[in-house]
């Protein structure tokens, strides 16, 4: 792929699931598919987000940057013990972690990532 060149894949009509340019991927929050606590919710996203990672040549130790939203930001330390498990050693990315209302009433976690390829 060219330094110009833009590849986008889950495209739907307001978003692309990921979006890479530059030897960067870019993306989308990811929401949880499974899970009714905080530390369940985080691991189904971080698998997802894994996946995604995979599918464009890309793993967890590449991680540049992340956003974190939590429904609760009282849970973000059961949030932070599956984060810290799963995030490479020695190579965590510049992270944000806020608190913010999100779309579904069901989801306590969204994260989104951006990574080299």
């Amino acid at each position: 792929m060219s330094a110009s060149e833009i590849t986008r894949s889950g495209v739907k009509t307001h978003l692309s699931n990921v979006v890479v340019s530059g030897g960067v991927a870019y993306l989308a929050g990811v929401t949880p598919a499974t899970g009714t606590t905080v530390a369940e919710q985080t691991k189904s996203v971080l698998d997802q987000i894994s996946g995604l990672l995979a599918g464009v040549g890309s793993d967890v130790s590449k991680l540049l940057s992340a956003q974190i939203w939590l429904t609760d930001i009282r849970n973000r330390d059961a949030m932070n013990e599956v984060w810290n498990a799963w995030v490479a050693p020695g190579a965590p990315p510049a992270r944000a972690c806020v608190e913010a209302k999100l779309a579904a009433p069901e989801w306590l976690v969204e994260i989104m990532v951006t990574a080299a390829v």
